[in-house]
């Protein structure tokens, strides 16, 4: 994404209820990230298998990403010091 953008971020829990959150963020981990953040806060967090939709608006684009892949891509490896960069600070803010 490379600018911080509007993105709503939202999932179904297991009940059918869509819970969503807006946030600004640089890349979809971000947006990934901040939302888990906000909804562990608000005690609606999604599962690990929960598929978060992240729409970034202005345009408007849309991706969807499992709970599950975010942790699994904090977790991973880094292809660039940039990307290290951005996975540990992640990482530090969803542990906030």
């Amino acid at each position: 994404m490379g600018n911080r953008k509007s993105c709503a971020v939202s999932f179904v829990d297991s009940s059918g209820i869509r819970h969503a959150v807006e946030v600004g963020a640089e890349s979809v981990y971000e947006a990934a990230v901040l939302a888990l953040k906000a909804f562990r806060e608000h005690d609606c967090a999604p599962g690990a298998g929960a598929h978060l939709e992240i729409e970034v608006k202005s345009p408007s684009v849309r991706h969807t990403i499992m709970a599950r892949k975010v942790d699994e891509w904090l977790s991973g490896g880094a292809r660039s010091p940039s990307e290290a960069i951005e996975k540990r600070r992640l990482k530090e803010l969803l542990e906030a």
